[in-house]
């Protein structure tokens, strides 16, 4: 998440938000934190529609969910508190449904590959059907019958 979207959720300006974090940098490695290059911002804007007049001076910081447990600890009030527990249980349920489906589309692709293999199956009784048919109608023509 972006720290526009968290210091709204945490009902604190943005800057307050992201002075907290630098004051306490060393809790936000690379892999909690980091700042959006121009062309991701660039490309985020044009994506969502951010105007382009006025706004920020600074590329925004982007939050994993790591970062924002994190910052539970550095905003210290009762909305951090509460917007924390509310975005880490967002955070589990989104995991629940990814894995549902992600064992879903397991389940889909096992059922694909069997009736794909039922396929060749059939597809080889057929062939098999066609030659055992086929010299008994060479044999027919042989004779003279058809």
């Amino acid at each position: 998440m972006l720290d526009a979207q968290l210091a709204e959720l945490y009902n604190v300006p943005t800057r307050r938000l992201n002075e907290q974090v630098k004051r306490n940098i060393g809790r936000f490695p690379e892999d909690f934190m980091f700042q959006l290059t121009k062309n991701e911002f660039v490309n985020l804007k044009s994506q969502i529609a951010i105007s382009s007049w006025g706004g920020r001076r600074t590329m925004p910081f982007a939050f994993t969910e790591q970062g924002i447990a994190m910052l539970s600890g550095v905003l210290n009030s009762q909305i951090a508190i509460h917007v924390n527990i509310a975005i880490m249980r967002a955070f589990v349920k989104l995991r629940q449904i990814l894995s549902t489906h992600k064992e879903f589309a397991e389940k889909l692709k096992e059922l694909e590959n069997k009736y794909e293999k039922h396929d060749v199956e059939i597809q080889a009784v057929f062939d098999a059907l066609r030659q055992l048919m086929a010299p008994e109608e060479k044999s027919i023509k042989k004779i003279g019958f058809v």
